[in-house]
């Protein structure tokens, strides 16, 4: 019995730790042009599209103000690109992607 609660236990760990791993935020160049920060951003992308951000950039794109933050939001193995305004976060894109946007549209 006090095997199968550390076995418990252990995997619960291993599976919180590998969510709670710090990311990467592409584009940390362009930070300083930013008004609002990536936490906010995110805060803003997790509302459009609840679920587990697991990709993240900051980029200059036509569309706003041109400087966004792009999230990749999943949610039961369904994963949204939520794009935010980086100087009024406003919500620029929320779209599903697909297979064929995984593997740059081929």
């Amino acid at each position: 019995m006090k095997k199968q609660i550390s076995l418990a236990i252990l995997a619960l760990s291993m599976a919180t730790a590998a969510q709670a791993r710090p990311m990467v935020l592409d584009g940390l160049e362009y930070l300083p042009e930013a008004k609002i920060s990536v936490e906010q951003a995110q805060a803003i992308a997790k509302k459009a599209y609840p679920g587990v951000v697991v990709e993240q950039a900051l980029e200059k794109k036509p569309g706003g103000s041109g400087l966004r933050y792009s999230f990749d939001v999943e949610s039961h193995h369904i994963t949204h690109e939520i794009a935010i305004d980086a100087k009024t976060g406003a919500v620029l894109q929320n779209v599903r992607e697909t297979a064929s946007d995984d593997d740059g549209g081929e």
